[in-house]
């Protein structure tokens, strides 16, 4: 019986099988897997227990060694891993090994001598058929001469296409869905061979015209990260901008604010958590660097795109307990439980709860956290959907203020011991969110898929802040305290197809989706009362005593009046067409969006809930990209992309504050190469993008826009495992931001303010020799971000800083013989003190010396 099915890397195969009378209606190819694509619907029928490793004409047992890092797990997920990483073509149905789990390989290995460690203790062997035949044995049947249906005889299995050696990175054309896993990850398990491109659907990285990484769940977990700013910090394109012991995480992506309201969730816009995305439910986080029009929509992300993929169920039951400890005194538990059902597993669930309190190194600072992620999913032969449902709580103690202005007469001062917190011990952030989430897939032909996804959020905050204006150099600030009671609704929906298909000679992945974000935004803004300014000093605080400020009968964020309301509402259309086996792709596109804002005086007054700003602006934005890949392994690509943005919001801080302004339009153009060596691969890329500037003029305090932003960038890459047992990843980025145009001319040619010129990120990770200490590996990190200028005329700056993390890992096998991880990592290690970010008109303090405990079981 005659099979057509893809093998890793994009080449197709056929495969002649006499199964005993057993007929063959799917295989699962691996390299579907690597793009996503769902297990049970690609080899929903499981009755032949066949692998089939096919490579070159020798015999792979005389294969060069490959190196390998497997972890531990389900067997089918080591088995999908081997393919990427030993570069072999594996095809499998998976009743074999469905309810299997491996304790992985590590190391540099022949691929059969790999394939056997991986199969250590599983019950299964392999047996040699043919040159370069494989099949996968249970020794059972063999013994007890049982016809089951189990015994395969193999007639001939013939390979067509790419040679097995090829990239990991390039891996088949995507698949049309997305709903499932997302790419499998690269050497050394922290980033993935693809990630999803707004309504393209997921690229491997080889064929994705932009620079994009996604990170993987195992790298959070290895660097205990606790939120999504801490995620963030492996790429040198992106800066945290808001205090880690702040109620909120802010960030700068190639010198461009994006706030975590700009944030997606699965691929959807103001569902995620506005403030702080905790990483409890994340099963992957994307960043894709450059505005996003074409491909997302929506507004607010012109440096950039994080995405966040949630976590789904494995074949294989998982119950994880977590337990950290982080310097001062909080306490952190954290439980992931995953579960299938069903005949063929097409019933999934995935549960992540977490609570963590206590004391933060910061002074008078504690947080209490409370998070629940459930994500539910259906697998089947054509269908797939999913749901996700999202709560977290987040209650601040004294948070962490930014000093809102420094006086422009004066140097800026530098920076306080960062344990040292300004805010009285009775200021108070509390916040809850709830979120729900679901998407639906349907394969109209194997290579069609229509699609609709939608959910809502709604995120409420209660708030008691200070607002410091410095004023001397030697830290002495005017401070004001301000009630802040907010509430966010978003909802957020999309439908489209996506198809492949050729016309001739010439391939096409062809998209289209429609989409709508809506943003509502309840909210007076800062609000301060009669409590008259007071002096502090930022080196010496001296708290409020608790009763000087009657809290008790603030207003709630229930109750607030609406204060802006956007819709951003938009079609898109692509064409991607290939070339020679996908080496040359040519994308063509354009996204008409359409920006619908109103916002409404909420100052109580005469014209308090009157309309202040209403406008509807729409635009085509058009997008052009290539990728040219000369070899397996080597891409060249360049893209010409834009974002309509809705105009900037006048803070609450300047004479014409809450004023908001028309929508602005960005541009970026920008050339790249990337290379993947088969273990570790590199990328570099050059960018120019333009944004109209907004600014406060510190003489009249007025918020207004005036010229030109222009970054020019250099961003410089590596990820993956170059030597066995060594991983690395990060890079640097050159950043020229220059002020163009400006009113008057009075700053062109001026750095833009907070953006540094260099920023580098250099995680690593090195395995100690099995002789000295088996399972002990060592990690460090070292972050450096050059002088920021803090205003437009240049002539106040913050100083260059770096920062050293240092970690141990030790994995080992507990007595029910699951593993047992044990983390430690010590961040800031120098307890240094530093003005970790100057954008948007902020100071912002770094975190100190901060240690990190946790134990990981398996049971």
């Amino acid at each position: 019986m005659a099979v057509r099915m893809r093998g890793y890397g994009g080449g197709e195969r056929r495969a002649n099988l006499a199964l005993a009378g057993v007929s063959v209606l799917a295989m699962v190819p691996a390299a579907a897997q690597s793009q996503g694509a769902d297990r049970t619907t690609a080899g929903a029928v499981r009755q032949p227990n066949i692998i089939a490793l096919a490579s070159e004409p020798e015999a792979p047992r005389d294969a060069a060694q490959v190196r390998l890092s497997i972890p531990q797990g389900p067997l089918e997920e080591a088995l999908v891993a081997f393919t990427a990483q030993a570069r072999v073509k594996l095809v499998y149905a998976t009743a074999l090994t469905e309810r299997l789990t491996t304790r992985g390989v590590e190391g540099a290995f022949r691929p059969l001598e790999a394939l056997g460690k991986i199969l250590e203790g599983t019950g299964l062997t392999y047996k040699a058929v043919g040159p370069s035949t494989i099949t996968l044995v249970n020794p059972r049947y063999v013994q007890l001469g049982e016809d089951t249906g189990h015994a395969v005889t193999l007639e001939e299995l013939s390979v067509e296409g790419r040679r097995a050696g090829q990239d990991a990175l390039a891996g088949l054309p995507p698949a049309s869905g997305t709903v499932g896993q997302p790419p499998v990850p690269y050497a050394g398990g922290q980033v993935g061979t693809g990630t999803r491109i707004g309504f393209l659907g997921n690229r491997s990285i080889l064929r994705t015209p932009f620079n994009v990484t996604g990170y993987t769940e195992k790298l959070i977990n290895d660097q205990q990260a606790r939120s999504l700013s801490d995620v963030v910090l492996n790429n040198p394109s992106v800066r945290n901008d808001a205090p880690p012991f702040s109620e909120r995480d802010s960030y700068f992506i190639r010198g461009f604010s994006v706030t975590n309201l700009d944030t997606a969730f699965d691929g959807l816009f103001y569902l995620a958590n506005p403030r702080r995305t905790f990483t409890e439910g994340l099963e992957r986080v994307e960043i894709l660097l450059g505005p996003t029009a074409l491909l997302s929509g929506g507004t607010g992300r012109v440096g950039g795109t994080i995405n966040l993929i949630p976590k789904r169920a494995f074949d294989e039951p998982l119950t994880r307990f977590t337990t950290t400890f982080i310097s001062d005194a909080q306490i952190w538990t954290h439980a992931d439980i995953g579960r299938r059902f069903g005949t063929f597993n097409e019933w999934g669930v995935r549960f992540n709860g977490a609570y963590r309190t206590g004391n933060t190194p910061l002074d008078k600072n504690a947080i209490e956290v409370g998070v629940a992620a459930l994500g539910l999913d259906y697998r089947g032969e054509r269908f797939r959907a999913s749901v996700d449902l999202n709560h977290s709580t987040q209650n601040v103690t004294a948070p962490t203020s930014l000093f809102n202005a420094v006086a422009p007469n004066i140097p800026v001062p530098r920076a306080p011991n960062a344990r040292r917190n300004t805010a009285s011990p009775f200021e108070y952030n509390d916040s809850r969110y709830n979120m729900a989430a679901g998407r639906i897939e349907y394969d109209l032909l194997p290579e069609t898929t229509v699609y609709a996804a939608g959910g809502l959020s709604r995120y409420n905050e209660d708030f008691l802040t200070s607002n410091y204006r410095v004023t001397s150099v030697t830290g002495l600030a005017s401070n004001s305290l301000a009630i802040q009671p907010l509430e966010l609704e978003g909802f957020s929906g999309e439908v489209g197809l996506r198809s492949r298909f050729h016309t001739g000679f010439v391939g096409h992945q062809f998209n289209v989706a429609a989409s709508e974000a809506v943003n509502k935004n309840y909210s007076r803004g800062f609000v301060p009362f009669a409590l008259p300014t007071y002096p502090v000093n930022i080196y010496d605080p001296i708290s409020l005593p608790f009763g000087s400020v009657p809290t008790i009968n603030f207003p709630r964020s229930e109750r607030q009046p609406l204060f802006t309301e956007l819709y951003a509402r938009s079609v898109a259309i692509a064409d991607t067409l290939s070339l020679g086996n996908d080496r040359f792709l040519l994308t063509l596109g354009g996204r008409f969006q359409e920006i619908d804002l109103q916002s409404y005086a909420t100052r109580p007054g005469p014209t308090q809930g009157t309309l202040a700003t209403s406008y509807k602006e729409s635009r085509f934005s058009p997008a052009y990209a290539l990728v040219v890949r000369p070899t397996e392994n080597l891409a060249f690509y360049g893209n010409y992309i834009e974002s309509l943005d809705a105009g900037p919001s006048a803070p609450a801080t300047v004479v014409n504050a809450s004023e908001v302004f028309a929508p602005v339009v960005s541009r970026q153009k920008e050339v790249g190469a990337k290379y993947d060596f088969g273990t570790v691969a590199v990328t570099a890329s050059l960018f120019e993008i333009e944004q109209p500037n907004a600014f406060t003029d510190n003489a009249t305090n007025r918020f207004t826009l005036s010229g030109l932003q222009r970054n020019r960038g250099l961003e410089l890459n590596v990820f993956g495992e170059p030597t066995p047992g060594v991983r690395l990843l990060g890079g640097v980025t050159f950043i020229d931001a220059t002020l163009v145009n400006t009113a008057n001319r009075q700053f062109d040619g001026n750095t833009a303010p907070g953006v540094p010129d260099t920023a580098i990120n250099l995680y690593g990770e090195v395995d100690l020799p099995p002789w000295l200490a088996p399972g002990l590996t060592l990690t460090g990190r070292a972050i450096y971000t050059s002088r920021m200028f803090y205003n437009q005329a240049n002539t106040q700056s913050v100083p260059d800083w770096t920062r050293f993390d240092a970690g141990l890992r030790y994995t080992f096998e507990g007595a029910n013989g699951k593993p047992v991880v044990i983390r430690a990592t010590v961040q800031n290690l120098l307890d240094d003190s530093y003005w970790a970010s100057a954008a948007r008109g902020y100071l912002a303090v770094g975190a100190p010396r901060t240690f990190i405990l946790s134990a990981q079981l398996d049971f």
